[in-house]
């Protein structure tokens, strides 16, 4: 019979993270996200909307 042992490591309380806070970095990201998207896609800036829009054909995503 063999024995596995594993070594115990201690978390600190700097390096861990909650669930609420693992939720709220995620909503932030997802409302930042949302943002640059629909920024780029209903700017009326030409430069960034093309941007936008070339981008979204590289990724083989369809635009129209």
């Amino acid at each position: 019979m063999s024995i596995i042992s594993s070594t115990g490591h201690s978390s600190t309380a700097s390096s861990t993270t909650t669930l609420t806070q693992r939720l709220t970095a995620a909503v932030f990201a997802s409302i930042l996200g949302a943002s640059l998207v629909y920024f780029a896609g209903f700017s009326h800036i030409e430069a960034v909307h093309n941007a936008a829009h070339d981008t979204r054909h590289s990724a083989a995503f369809p635009c129209h």
